[in-house]
């Protein structure tokens, strides 16, 4: 009989609101979100590490606004009027940071959205002091608009965003692991993501599955590679 060889599985995130675990660690940020047409000056800026679920609460508000998400390097060159006539997200602004058409296209959009009554909502990784934007404009309007910070996560938000990063890559761990990497592991989205993805790449023929040991020898191969 041959032997059937383990193919790896699409990895297809979920990001539906009840896909989204709420903690103390980023509840605040969350109630801002959920009061969008309460904004000052109809706009919001979500800030948070890489992993923190930025993403997933742009699509939840989204589907409750009804709004388009864009990445902010997309910006030049799309129909900046019908964007800005209903509610907009746009990801990852201070990655257009030097790129002069994209801080126009957004300084435009910024100016018709908020002209018309359109919420915006903006993400970023860091706060806009940060952000090398050459458009002192666009840069003071950035400066100037409410901030949501997502945290790095506690204990419970840790262990979810763990499940979740597992189960969207359709493994399912021993009861286990998780309360093992919630003791040993660097407390970070980041290294969340990178665990996830070490579990499901090693797991993958194994008969086990992933197991606590197979949890170890993760973290320990990590480490070593910084």
């Amino acid at each position: 009989m041959a032997r059937q060889l383990p193919l790896p599985l699409p990895v297809r995130a979920a990001l539906g609101r009840e896909d989204y675990f709420v903690s103390s660690s980023n509840s605040l940020a969350v109630a801002l979100l959920d009061g969008w047409q309460g904004w000052p000056a109809g706009k919001l800026l979500l800030v948070g590490p890489a992993g923190s679920g930025k993403t997933h609460l742009a699509h939840v508000w989204a589907a409750e606004s009804g709004a388009t998400i864009l990445p902010a390097t997309a910006l030049p060159g799309l129909p900046i009027p019908e964007i800005a006539a209903g509610p907009a997200c746009i990801e990852n602004v201070p990655r257009i940071a030097g790129n002069r058409p994209a801080e126009e296209a957004l300084f435009h959009l910024h100016n018709l959205a908020l002209a018309q009554g359109q919420p915006l909502l903006l993400s970023a990784e860091t706060a806009p002091r940060r952000w090398p934007l050459s458009l002192p404009d666009l840069k003071s309007r950035m400066e100037a608009t409410q901030t949501a910070t997502l945290r790095e996560p506690d204990d419970a938000l840790l262990a979810a965003v763990l499940a979740k990063l597992l189960a969207d890559r359709h493994c399912i761990p021993a009861p286990d692991v998780i309360p093992y990497l919630l003791r040993q592991m660097p407390r970070s989205f980041a290294m969340a993501q990178r665990v996830a993805a070490e579990l499901d790449a090693r797991a993958l023929g194994r008969a086990k599955g992933i197991t606590r040991a197979l949890a170890r020898e993760v973290l320990l191969s990590l480490e070593r590679r910084g």
